[in-house]
């Protein structure tokens, strides 16, 4: 609810505010000023300020805040239903599918280089997806931090994998464009073809699920990006004249 930039404002006394509203957030928004002043043993005028910090004009704005976030957490709706992951496998069995991952497996083999980008939960799919294609053949390395330094020369014939939900993540797009504008070609994996990442991509694919949220925090289902990096990797390995055993 509140950002970094706006935390790090607050003095030892405000601090103490931001405590005890983060703690209380049911009580705070139904509570008037001089209440949560004498519960948090300060004056009006230093409630006021805490909520100028928090970019509200005043303590009416700053409980409406508190009143959306609560509502917010309250229609938070997660389903385990896995209708739609069934569907987006079932298309990946198509004959269209099937041509676009043996493209993509071309476009792949022919670089020199194997870079899987993401960050947050689809950090943790990119690494995945590093490791799956290394152990297929094809040496891959995964970035999910978002200051990690890609100003570097001697990308030639490289290839970025990025993952991202929503393809709005500003560190995700951040990457992408530095590896883009070192002629690296981009290979983007997202929720929809529609967003900044697939749009400055080379290549896109978009697999169309729902998406879920808690609070602040995207929990849409990672299983088609990580079915996707799967499928690549298999290609790749049968490529290179491999045979996957099973066991």
């Amino acid at each position: 609810m509140f950002s970094v930039e706006q935390i790090k404002t607050l003095n030892n006394l405000e601090l103490e505010i931001y405590e005890y509203v983060i703690k209380n957030p049911n009580k705070v928004k139904y509570m008037r000023i001089r209440e949560l002043a004498l519960e948090v043993h300060a004056s009006t005028s230093t409630i006021l300020r805490f909520c100028q910090k928090m970019g509200c004009d005043g303590y009416s704005e700053f409980k409406l805040k508190m009143k959306e976030y609560s509502l917010n957490l309250s229609q938070s709706h997660i389903t385990d239903d896995v209708t739609e992951v069934i569907d987006f496998l079932k298309k990946t069995s198509t004959d269209e599918f099937e041509q676009r991952l043996e493209m993509l497996t071309d476009v792949i083999m022919k670089a020199k280089h194997i870079f899987f980008i993401g960050s947050g939960m689809s950090g943790i799919v990119a690494k995945y997806g590093a490791r799956n294609f290394s152990s297929m053949g094809k040496f891959s390395l995964y970035i999910d931090e978002p200051h990690y330094p890609t100003e570097i020369r001697f990308l030639e014939n490289s290839l970025a994998i990025v993952f991202s939900v929503s393809g709005e993540s500003r560190d995700t797009i951040r990457h992408t464009t530095r590896f883009k504008e070192q002629n690296c070609q981009i290979l983007s994996i997202t929720n929809t073809e529609n967003c900044t990442i697939a749009k400055i991509s080379d290549y896109n694919i978009a697999y169309y699920i729902t998406y879920m949220k808690i609070a602040d925090y995207d929990v849409t289902s990672q299983l088609p990006a990580m079915s996707i990096a799967e499928r690549l990797g298999k290609k790749i390995y049968r490529r290179t004249g491999g045979h996957l055993e099973i066991v």
